[in-house]
Formats: structure tokens, C-alpha cells, sequence
């Protein structure tokens, strides 16, 4: 019986990665004509604020378009922009974006240390895991599992998100609360104080 789940499971794993290679990188480039304006041409944003998504997986690309529309992770600035796109489109977005190649940021040199310490060996006395565990020893994250890239990801943006899941997790219904059921984000970022969180940001943004 355990052998059966077990095929069933695989079997269900390799009709979502189908599904996640059903998007068209060609046709995603021109749906992604008004994206350019906040996250660059090529997903690669210039401002701080916004998210890189070139090199980004396909599979967190995806969920972050539909919660984004459905409103379950709200940003004010994309409110509406997805109203018309479907599930295709959404496939098609992710997969442009996805197979653009990502820049990198700049560390600050005085945070690399403490940064470097909490991403490969999280914090230990307050159970916080190592980021690794997640996102990979390079910040390319695990794209089959959804798990995002970090590397040269903004600083400033990866703060936000993190002080988001953090609000979320004391009760903030403006917070970010997408994570999933076994809540792993909020969970972390709940432990974190705000130097921690500005170094680790800092940290990534310059990890390639």
C-alpha cells in the first residue's frame, strides 16, 4: 500500500512539473509589456522597492500572480494590473521571467559577517534554521518546491518581506501570511530582530 502513495505521489510530482512547463517564454515576454515599468524589461528592477524576478522559478512566479490577484498577499501596487490574466498567462509570465538571467546587488561590507553566520547557520539559541536549508547554499533557491532565489535579490525588498511575515505572525492582518499552512516564513521571521533581518538581507543581495 505504502508502495502505491509513494507512485501516486511521484506520479502527481511529475504532472506538476509538467504543468509548470506548460508556459511559453515567447508569448510570456509580451504579457509582460506593463511589468516593465516596476521590474524591468527583463525582470531585473532598478529600484530598490520592487522585486528582481529574472531567474526567478517558475512555480513561486506563479503563486505569487495568482494570491496576488485572489488577494491573499496583498500589494497595493499591483491592485488590479493582474484582473485580466489567467492561469496561461500567468504560465507564460512566469517562464519569461524565469528564463531571463538575474543581476546581483552589493553586500554591505560591515553586515557580510553576521549576515553570512544567520543564512548558513541561522541562529541557533532562538531555533531559527539556516537559510540554506530553503533557498540553497547560493540563494538559487529550489525551484520544483517552490522555495524562491534569493541571490541578488534587493535588500531593501527582502527586508519588507521579512518584517511583513513577522507581522503576520504577531496578528497584522496587513502582513504577508502566503507562506503556506505550516507557516515556515512567519515562523522564522517571528524570531528575527530588525538587525538581524537588515544583515541577512544585506547578505543575499550580494550572493551569486
Amino acid at each position: 500500500m505504502k508502495k502505491v502513495l509513494l507512485a501516486g505521489v511521484i506520479a502527481l510530482g511529475v504532472m506538476s512539473q509538467a504543468a509548470m512547463a506548460a508556459g511559453d517564454a515567447a508569448a510570456g515576454k509580451a504579457k509582460t509589456a506593463a511589468c516593465a515599468a516596476c521590474h524591468g524589461p527583463d525582470g531585473n528592477s532598478a529600484a530598490p522597492t520592487f522585486p528582481k524576478l529574472a531567474g526567478q522559478g517558475e512555480r513561486y512566479l506563479i503563486k505569487q500572480l495568482q494570491d496576488i490577484k485572489s488577494k491573499v498577499r496583498p500589494v497595493p501596487a499591483m491592485m488590479g494590473l493582474l484582473d485580466n490574466f489567467n492561469n496561461q498567462d500567468f504560465a507564460d509570465m512566469a517562464a519569461y521571467f524565469s528564463s531571463q538571467k538575474g543581476s546581483v546587488s552589493q553586500a554591505k561590507k560591515d553586515l557580510v559577517t553576521k549576515g553570512e553566520q544567520i543564512y548558513r547557520a541561522g541562529v541557533k539559541d532562538r531555533g531559527i534554521p539556516a537559510c540554506t536549508a530553503c533557498h540553497s547554499p547560493s540563494g538559487s533557491g529550489n525551484p520544483p518546491a517552490g522555495f524562491p532565489r534569493l541571490s541578488g535579490q534587493h535588500a531593501d525588498y527582502i527586508a519588507t518581506q521579512l518584517k511583513a511575515y513577522r507581522a503576520a505572525a504577531d496578528g497584522d492582518a496587513a502582513g504577508r501570511s502566503n507562506d503556506g499552512d505550516t507557516k515556515p516564513m512567519r515562523a522564522i521571521a517571528a524570531h528575527l530582530t530588525d538587525s538581524e533581518i537588515a544583515a541577512v538581507s544585506s547578505y543575499v543581495s550580494g550572493l551569486h
